[in-house]
């Protein structure tokens, strides 16, 4: 039989499973369109945790510093994110504002700030830390990258009014600034033998760990606050 064979109804041989593999392909390049937005694999939330040699993980190994155990704890708690080491060993408040632009890169979602400590072993007068973490709050903001703040604690030994000052700078500035806040970054860890190095100043591993235990609620709920809109 020369010039084989038609359909019944006219149609060449293998037109319609071809349109049928043309169809599927269509379907599958506009399936992302088409899903809800919830069943689209989400971009992991990037933090950037800026500060000192207590987030940058003085004398520890890199995974055994304080952005390292965050992040693995967050994820634990089934949350997507990343968490950037932006600690500086030695840094001042003045200092983290010096660096603040460059630091914490364009697609940010959220940063920690942890500055201070360093300022109130100098004996730095608190009217500076103040303006400088005042001004790297303003400054991440109008980038609109929104803050979590870490408070600090003086040392008993500056003296009454220092210690007033210095304390009251932190509260006062998540109030102005309608941020996140958990009041002292070294809270449970601070004066511990067990959970320090020999330097009685810095947390050890067991105290990274113990340092991120209790900051990890304010950071859950500074989670739930990013993407929305910052004031």
């Amino acid at each position: 039989m020369s010039g084989g064979w038609v359909r019944h109804d006219g149609s060449p041989p293998g037109i319609w499973p071809r349109l049928g593999l043309l169809l599927l392909a269509a379907l599958v390049l506009l399936m992302p369109a088409v899903l809800p937005a919830g069943a689209q694999a989400a971009r992991p939330l990037k933090l950037v945790a800026l500060g000192d040699s207590l987030t940058a993980g003085y004398r520890l190994p890199a995974d055994a510093a304080f952005p390292a155990v965050l992040e693995r704890e967050l994820r634990k708690k089934g949350h997507a994110v990343t968490v950037a080491n932006a600690g500086v060993s030695g840094d001042t408040s003045t200092g983290g504002l010096d660096r603040v632009d460059w630091s914490v890169p364009d697609g940010t979602d959220g940063v920690i700030l942890e500055l201070g400590a360093n300022d109130m072993l100098r004996g730095t007068d608190p009217a500076v830390t103040r303006k400088a973490l005042d001004t790297i709050i303003t400054r991440l903001k109008g980038r609109g990258i929104p803050v979590l703040l870490a408070g600090m604690r003086a040392s008993a030994n500056l003296g009454p009014d220092y210690v007033a000052r210095f304390d009251a700078l932190y509260p006062d500035l998540a109030k102005q600034h309608e941020l996140v806040f958990y009041p002292f970054f070294l809270a449970g860890v601070a004066g511990e033998r067990g959970l320090n190095l020999d330097d009685g100043l810095h947390p050890n591993t067991k105290g990274v760990e113990a340092v991120v235990a209790g900051i990890l609620p304010a950071v859950e709920s500074f989670l739930a606050r990013l993407g929305k809109p910052e004031r």
